[in-house]
């Protein structure tokens, strides 16, 4: 059996948990809309659309996130961790993009395992969005994506 594999843990693919499952529920709701809203520039302030590729197919897969950018590093905290696919696709493939505002920038993403989540959960921007995302966390993992410079 397959898995993905964090700070040396595998876990199996069909190891989602019970938390995971239900928020993700309702969140696919959420998710449409708001993914919808950031294609078309009238999202709050607060979100940022990240793009991975597919590990499977190679397709670029939309994700609405919370806006962690500060400068050229933006800043993200996976509230299910592994067990969110848009996570292992960025472990597979790490050149990522993302839109923010109307302007898509391209970048590396880095999953730090050991990083203190709570505490980086707190620096982010949009202090409300980061508060929803703890209540929802099931396994929270902390993403750095480093940009590449703006021409």
């Amino acid at each position: 059996m397959g898995g993905t594999s964090v700070a040396g843990v595998v876990e199996p693919l069909d190891m989602r948990s019970r938390k995971y499952r239900v928020v993700t529920a309702v969140e696919r709701i959420n998710n449409r809309l708001t993914r919808f809203a950031l294609r078309k520039g009238i999202a709050p302030r607060a979100f940022a659309l990240l793009e991975t590729t597919g590990r499977r197919t190679g397709l670029p897969r939309h994700t609405p996130v919370g806006n962690g950018c500060a400068g050229d590093t933006f800043w993200l905290v996976a509230a299910h961790g592994t067990q969110a696919d848009w996570v292992r696709n960025l472990q597979a493939q790490p050149a990522v993009r993302v839109k923010i505002k109307d302007s898509w920038r391209t970048g590396t993403a880095v999953v730090l395992p050991d990083d203190d989540v709570r505490a980086r959960s707190r620096t982010l921007p949009h202090q409300w969005d980061a508060a929803l995302g703890r209540l929802m966390a099931s396994r929270p993992l902390t993403i750095r994506i480093d940009l590449d410079p703006i021409d």
